[in-house]
Formats: structure tokens, C-alpha cells, sequence
């Protein structure tokens, strides 16, 4: 069975480097991106991501079909990370997905990851920490991101909570 870790943290907490140092001995890993470049900025910080992972990893980008992608990887992949889960919750989310919804999905995804034989990371925001937000839609997404992360620190063989680029593993 696919080992799961999840990393959690805040923003520019160090997730995501640390879950790319996890996979980094990884030679064929698929690092699965849920990123939709809907904007410069986000189109630049996507750039820079490319550049900082090894040559000999494929990536994916699927904003919403992750289950789908999983099942579809073929087994030479050693490692499979996909960033971010608060992304992919967000992707959702516009396009009107029901929390059930989201839930089934995330526990598909869950379900052929542990298919699997490889490890695999799972980088999600943890969004319950801050204000509460000033919209009924910044409610919604915090609320469905939190529970979602519950599902998958609830499913997850390792827990890793990243603070100020220290990573705190909680399971």
C-alpha cells in the first residue's frame, strides 16, 4: 500500500520545498500541480516552480480530476507529490462542486494513492488559523479546506505541520 504524507502549513511556510526534499531522491516522481495560471503573477510563480524540480520528473497539471490522474499513473513512477490540495479545493469550489462532492473526490484520491506502491505527498494550506473571512464565499472555502483537511491528516500514514520553514511532524 502507497505510504501518504501530508504536509500542512501556512502560506510561505516551506511546504512545498519540503515536500519536494522528500521526493528528491525520487527518480522518476510525478509531482501533479492543481496551479491554474489565471493571472501573471501566478503564471510567473509557476515558471519558477517548473525550474526548481528535477528534469526527471513529469508533471501533471489538473486543477479538478485528480482521482482520474492518479489511476492513470503508471507504476515506473517512484513518487507521486501533488501541490496543492487548498488549490484544488478552491478550483472546486468556483465551479459550484457541492462539500459531499469535494469529499468523495478527496477520498478517491486517497484511495489510488494508497493503490499504490509508491509514497506520495499531499501539500495542503492550513486556512483555519487566521481572520475569519469578511465574505460568505471566504467562509465557504475556509470551511470546506478545513474539513477536507481533516479527512486527509485523518487518512494520512504521516503528518507534517511546517512553521516559519520548520517542519513539526504530528503523526
Amino acid at each position: 500500500m502507497g505510504h501518504i504524507t501530508f504536509v500542512v502549513g501556512g502560506a510561505r511556510s516551506g511546504k512545498s520545498s519540503y515536500a519536494v526534499g522528500l521526493a528528491s531522491k525520487a527518480k522518476k516522481a510525478a509531482f501533479i500541480a492543481t496551479c491554474e495560471a489565471l493571472d501573471r503573477e501566478m503564471a510567473l510563480r509557476i515558471k519558477k516552480h517548473r525550474r526548481d524540480r528535477p528534469g526527471s520528473w513529469t508533471t501533471y497539471e489538473e486543477p479538478r480530476e485528480l482521482a482520474a490522474l492518479v489511476n492513470s499513473l503508471h507504476a515506473g513512477h517512484d513518487f507521486v507529490l501533488i501541490d496543492c490540495l487548498t488549490l484544488f479545493v478552491s478550483n472546486l469550489i468556483l465551479k459550484k462542486r457541492k462539500p459531499g462532492e469535494i469529499e468523495r473526490h478527496i477520498n478517491s484520491v486517497i484511495k489510488a494513492l494508497k493503490k499504490r506502491k509508491s509514497p506520495s505527498v499531499i501539500v495542503s494550506n492550513e486556512v483555519g488559523l487566521g481572520i475569519v473571512p469578511n465574505t460568505r464565499l471566504g467562509r465557504d472555502f475556509r470551511d470546506v479546506a478545513g474539513s477536507i483537511n481533516k479527512v486527509v491528516a485523518e487518512r494520512s500514514d504521516r503528518m507534517v505541520f511546517m512553521i516559519s520553514g520548520i517542519p513539526w511532524r504530528i503523526k
